[in-house]
């Protein structure tokens, strides 16, 4: 189900971009969000390891965090079910990224 979601994460600067975005997953909503956040100026770098990036769903209010280092974790993890490894591969190009086997 594809559900509009608000992505905020930390620059590092400490300051917080927020963006809408529609995925169907948490992580797509991750990917999305950074990938917008990256494209804007304003941006000063987005911090990594226990930076967290809050996506709030938008439609029914529910709201998630994810550690960009759960994220990328997840990222780079290979195997698993078809529907899993479909799922990183949208996220991967998503964010420019190879695609994985």
């Amino acid at each position: 189900m594809v559900r509009a979601c608000r992505v905020t994460i930390n620059d590092m600067e400490g300051v917080a971009h927020t963006v809408e975005v529609t995925a169907e997953t948490l992580y797509e909503a991750v990917a999305l969000g950074i990938a917008a956040i990256r494209k804007k100026d304003w941006v000063e770098g987005i911090a990594q390891g226990m930076n967290t990036v809050q996506v709030s769903v938008t439609d029914i209010p529910v709201k998630h965090s994810v550690r960009m280092k759960e994220f990328n974790a997840w990222l780079e993890r290979e195997g698993g079910a078809p529907r899993d490894r479909s799922g990183r591969n949208r996220v991967r190009q998503i964010l420019g990224l190879p695609e994985t086997r």
